[in-house]
């Protein structure tokens, strides 16, 4: 590895936020027993809030943000991982309390990292990123409840963000009937395109509602909260499931214990950042199994690390669509 590499680095001295491609040595890097250097990154929303400061995601400066990597390990003190092997990140709170992937090397707590699967490329894995990993396990969370195909149609809402693009592409690969849920009605035609056999417009969920509505869907994805999650709870069926991944609309739960009573019905939330190893290995493998090239290349665009913090502004202003992949070494 070279002593030398380029990072995106945050930095808020005398109360002046700012972000800047820097050179730094690696003797700069925190202390952790896992050294990579980094093949790809993203850029996330909340990397976006980090990079522009126009949210408190930072949590100690300076910051390396990126919550996603793919790195080769260069040197390792971690008896799981060999030098060279590729290994994958999301979550665990790097890129907010610790040096994340926007950078050309990264130390790392080994505990954090799982192999890379054989089935994907360090690429295909950063286009997937952390929107594919919470959309799938979204999706096992519904399998372990037993919910199939057969059960009937599934709700995805936000189904125009990242989590819930990728869940409606591969709730209709796995063979289920999706209903999507989004505010961009006029992109219904890509949503379709996407798997989804109906579209309908957020705002017949997003309103305050009845404890108990019709029974309509089996089970849900939410990405959005608040009303809209309480709505969902009063309007699956009996036994259904939903699964809280997303707060777009807010934290708040404004909701009537009736359904979870008198249908039955269970809310699984799902914590991407901390989730166990065991998890993110499955849900990983199962990506690699089922995700297509072509719908990567459709949802993504590729720019370097000198590019980051403009694109990070356009990301910000809403002028960006589908996901972001950093090519850290190019």
């Amino acid at each position: 590895m070279n002593t030398q590499f380029k990072a995106v680095v945050i930095n808020n001295c005398n109360d002046t936020y700012s972000a800047s491609l820097q050179t730094l040595n690696n003797t700069d890097l925190p202390e952790h027993n896992v050294m990579l250097e980094v093949l790809y990154s993203t850029l996330n929303y909340k990397d976006g809030l980090a990079i522009t400061g126009k949210g408190p995601v930072v949590r100690s400066f300076p910051m390396v943000p990126g919550i996603d990597l793919v790195g080769k390990v260069a040197a390792s003190d971690y008896s799981e991982f060999a030098i060279d092997q590729l290994v994958l990140l999301n979550g665990f709170g790097v890129g907010e309390k610790y040096w994340g992937g926007l950078a050309q090397q990264a130390a790392v707590n080994g505990d954090w990292l799982i192999p890379l699967p054989d089935t994907l490329t360090p690429k295909q894995a950063m286009q997937i990123g952390t929107a594919g990993y919470t959309a799938m396990l979204s999706i096992i969370a519904l399998e372990k409840q037993g919910i199939t195909p057969d059960s009937g149609d599934i709700l995805v809402t936000g189904a125009n963000g990242g989590v819930g693009s990728f869940a409606v592409y591969l709730l209709n690969l796995l063979g289920y009937t999706v209903v999507a849920a989004t505010g961009r009605v006029n992109q219904s035609e890509h949503l379709k395109q996407l798997g989804a056999s109906e579209v309908i417009d957020r705002n017949e969920l997003s309103n305050p509602g009845k404890p108990l509505a019709k029974e309509r869907f089996a089970a849900a994805i939410d990405s959005v909260g608040s009303h809209t999650l309480a709505n969902i709870c009063a309007s699956l069926k009996y036994g259904g499931v939903v699964t809280a991944c997303g707060l777009a609309q807010g934290m708040d739960f404004p909701a009537s214990v009736a359904p979870f009573i008198l249908r039955g019905i269970s809310l699984i939330g799902i914590d991407s950042v901390m989730r166990p190893k065991v998890d993110r290995v499955q849900a990983w493998q199962r990506l690699g199994e089922l995700v297509e090239q072509n719908y990567l290349d459709k949802i993504s665009t590729e720019i370097n690390l000198e590019q980051v913090i403009n694109v990070a502004d356009e990301l910000m202003a809403g002028k960006i669509r589908g996901r972001v992949v950093v090519n850290c070494q190019s």
